[in-house]
């Protein structure tokens, strides 16, 4: 593989933003940031950044996550999400049955024993959840986590890259809990009502799509994004300007300045043209940034990483900031610190922004996709 420098864009490393330096690649991993090493490949003005990891893709390329997943749908689903910027991701499934869910973890065990590029692992969002906060989740298929279940979830994590498991605190007991982190997997509240003392009790690490389908922030009782926002919970957030207000998002940011990251929440939909799709025997309808159920709910988001960019930096989030919620944050939820960062060693897995934020070009180890 041949070794290269690329110049003429800001390097965002991870943590800082570098002007006027060249990134130093080779045999498809980073070499240094600083002078020119090799043969030049000049961009255009704009920003090299690590690939983005986005911890909850329900779908895309016209595939679901679900009963009929197989290790083959789960490649073509990471290959879709590295042409959208996101090099690493957890492909998704929501609440289902126990048949399906048993499905889905066989088949991601199967992938990552292929090493798929690009498939960090599942995030099981559901079924153990609150039927008051099941949003676009089907409540006939929501149900106490068993004995069964944590079996199941056990050995995923233990065969998985990584395993993120969204819980309601009414659905599943502390000590299941604990044996799912004690079983390496990263264990997220979300579709909850509970308060903030509950689930900051829970020993839970994170938080699902901070203020969708949670207890929201009361002035007697802080619900669940009290617990998120006065916490060291780190939280996923739907970046898209429909599914959080952009002055609560500008709230949040500054009520929690670090430990919440980007997640696209994107259905099967993503990276296609469709405009509707079935999940279960449920209509998905596509429409003016929305994916919706036929009654209104939303379902999932019609979101890429570098369009949530735009809807933060455009409401003066600094794009420092922004990146590193698209990158070093999500990396550090599942603790895959050698991911989502461009310093001497990592693999060069990155994307070219323009100013703007606009997607232009994609790397995997080095080799443009």
């Amino acid at each position: 593989m041949a070794s290269c420098s690329y110049i003429g864009a800001a390097i965002f490393d991870g943590e800082t933003l570098h002007q006027g330096a060249a990134l130093n690649v080779a045999d498809g991993r980073v070499a240094s940031i600083g002078p020119a090493e090799y043969d030049t490949v000049d961009l255009p003005p704009g920003t090299l950044s690590p690939g983005f990891l986005d911890l909850q893709v329900n779908g895309s390329g016209g595939l679901g996550v679900d009963g009929g997943t197989t290790a083959e749908t789960l490649m073509r689903i990471c290959a879709t999400q590295a042409s959208l910027g996101a090099t690493g991701c957890l492909p998704t499934l929501i609440t289902d049955t126990p048949e399906a869910t048993a499905t889905v973890v066989a088949a991601g065990i199967a992938a990552a024993r292929r090493n798929t590029p690009g498939f960090l692992g599942l995030h099981l969002e559901g079924p153990h959840l609150d039927p008051r906060r099941k949003g676009a989740h089907d409540p006939a298929l929501i149900r106490q986590m068993t004995d069964s279940d944590l079996r199941l979830l056990v050995h995923a994590a233990g065969n998985l890259p990584s395993l993120m498991v969204t819980v309601a605190p009414e659905a599943v007991t502390t000590e299941q809990i604990a044996a799912l982190r004690s079983a390496g997997a990263t264990v997220s509240l979300g579709h909850s009502d509970c308060s903030a003392a509950t689930a900051l009790a829970t020993g839970a690490t994170c938080a699902t799509h901070l203020f969708n389908a949670m207890s929201q922030l009361g002035n007697r009782e802080p619900g669940l994004v009290g617990a998120v926002l006065s916490s060291n919970l780190y939280a996923g957030l739907i970046a898209d300007g429909i599914h959080v207000d952009p002055i609560t998002l500008r709230i949040a940011l500054a009520a929690k300045p670090d430990r919440i990251f980007l997640v696209s929440d994107c259905m099967a939909l993503a990276g296609t043209e469709l405009t509707e799709m079935v999940l279960g025997n449920r209509l998905i309808l596509r429409k003016d940034g929305r994916l919706t159920l036929e009654d209104g709910t939303l379902a999932g988001a019609d979101l890429t990483i570098p369009r949530a960019l735009q809807v933060l930096t455009g409401i003066g989030i600094s794009p420092v900031r922004a990146l590193a919620m698209a990158t070093t944050i999500p990396a550090s939820v599942i603790g895959r610190r050698d991911l989502g960062n461009l310093h001497p060693g990592a693999s060069a897995d990155m994307v070219h922004l323009s100013p703007d934020f606009t997607l232009n070009k994609v790397w995997r180890a080095g080799s443009e996709l």
